[in-house]
């Protein structure tokens, strides 16, 4: 099996034309090879951590201890989920029924029904990356829609958008509304997939606090307390993990929206709607390398295990295409206060009055 890209793919240069997406994935087909076992020692792995932090949290008798780990199984949930993301991709191992079963239980931990996020993520979210009407994570409002808004509408926008509760975003706008048992506005065909996966992983949380509660009665715990600390807080964790990593790969000043779609189609949106984050001290290696996010955007064929070289070849043959963003507290919240609305017309980030903060995207788009 061939393991890395041609070297002898040429570097294109940012003027030149963009060379299409197929071309580009031609590519990276090398890196497209999946394995099984690797998988399946981090799903291993990961599920351990789970269920030893969640015992740890009835362990420890100080709470702020109970806090630290609780605070520690959230990001294994988040951990785990990215490993179901690339399974429901189909990207994670080379068998599709495995996929199937790897993706489910590994997003039991995080609540999220399986086929609701197929359709979500895999069919809308990628099948049309910041086309608003299409995109619904993240979208922005216009000026003019924004204005039309109930007053609590407004006001959930703009504490969404104030850089301390992307988790709340996740919650009502993407999980409650869109994959629980959604209602009709936001999900007009019904499948049965739909129903036996939100049963799933309703019974999944069912039995977690049921466990909860018999240990903390037999261990003379509070009951309540027990519950907060190893259910509570690692979901509000997870959700506040996943709304900010949604919002980081496609909200930057130099991301377009688009409310055109042949305008968007014409607009290179597998390179140009995502961002590439970069931590310190390895910590992207820890989110299972899924803030390379252009190189999944544009093939999502490429397993985790293998994002962090595909990534690293792209950015060295489409130089200046790819927005790649050092990560820091600063540039979160100073993004968060520069894109709260967007003007579609000219393609630049507006405040919540209307006021341009960024330069426009138009010709780059």
């Amino acid at each position: 099996m061939i393991d890395s890209p041609n070297t002898s793919i040429p570097i294109i240069s940012p003027d030149a034309p963009f060379p299409g997406r197929r071309t580009v994935r031609s590519w990276l087909i090398p890196l497209s090879g999946k394995d099984t076992m690797k998988p399946l020692l981090l799903l291993a792995i990961d599920t351990a951590l789970f269920v030893l932090l969640i015992a740890a949290t009835l362990w420890f008798s100080l709470w702020p201890l109970k806090i630290v780990v609780g605070l520690m199984a959230g990001f294994v949930i988040g951990r785990l989920f990215i490993l179901g993301h690339d399974a429901c991709h189909q990207s994670l191992t080379p068998s599709r029924n495995l996929n199937k079963v790897v993706g489910r239980f590994a997003f039991l931990f995080s609540l999220t029904p399986y086929s609701l996020w197929d359709i979500g993520h895999n069919v809308v979210h990628h099948g049309q990356t910041n086309l608003k009407g299409f995109d619904f994570v993240w979208a922005p409002y216009s000026v003019e829609e924004f204005k039309a808004l109930s007053p609590t509408r407004r006001f959930l926008e703009k504490l969404y958008r104030n850089g301390w509760a992307p988790g709340l975003y996740y919650f009502i706008e993407m999980w409650w509304n869109r994959m629980y048992f959604p209602s009709k506005a936001y999900m007009g065909a019904k499948r049965q997939a739909f129903v036996w996966d939100g049963l799933l992983v309703t019974v999944f949380a069912f039995v977690w606090n049921a466990l909860l509660v018999i240990a903390a009665v037999k261990t003379h715990q509070s009951v309540a307390l027990s519950v907060v600390m190893g259910f509570v807080i690692p979901f509000v964790f997870w959700n506040f993990m996943i709304g900010f990593v949604v919002y980081a790969h496609h909200t930057h000043t130099s991301v377009a929206w688009y409310d055109n779609k042949s305008e968007w189609s014409a607009a290179q949106p597998y390179v140009s709607t995502t961002v590439h984050l970069i931590f310190r001290f390895k910590f992207g290696a820890l989110m299972h390398h899924i803030m390379e996010h252009t190189a999944h955007h544009l093939d999502s064929s490429i397993p985790l295990y293998r994002l962090k070289e595909a990534q690293q070849f792209l950015e060295n043959h489409l130089p200046g295409r790819i927005i790649v963003q050092p990560f820091s507290w600063q540039w979160y919240f100073e993004t968060a206060r520069l894109c709260k609305l967007y003007d579609f017309k000219n393609k630049c980030w507006l405040d919540f009055s209307g006021k341009p903060t960024s330069a426009s995207l138009a010709q780059a788009a």
